[in-house]
């Protein structure tokens, strides 16, 4: 999995981030221990739920 950053979240819909959230949790389930693959997905799920909540927290 490649990782998905910030900038890219921020032009997604919040039902797009959930389906991202799903396909990187996925991908965490997937992987070997200590690969880029895993760190690529567990840095993707921080950055998502990151964007999740910092639309929550929005005025």
């Amino acid at each position: 999995m490649r990782l998905v950053t910030k900038f890219e979240l921020a032009a997604k819909s919040t039902y797009q981030l959930h389906g991202l959230h799903k396909e990187a949790f996925i991908e965490l389930i997937k992987s070997n221990a200590r690969t880029l693959q895993r760190t690529n997905a567990l840095a993707s799920l921080q950055n998502i739920e990151n964007e999740l909540v910092s639309r929550v927290l929005r005025p």
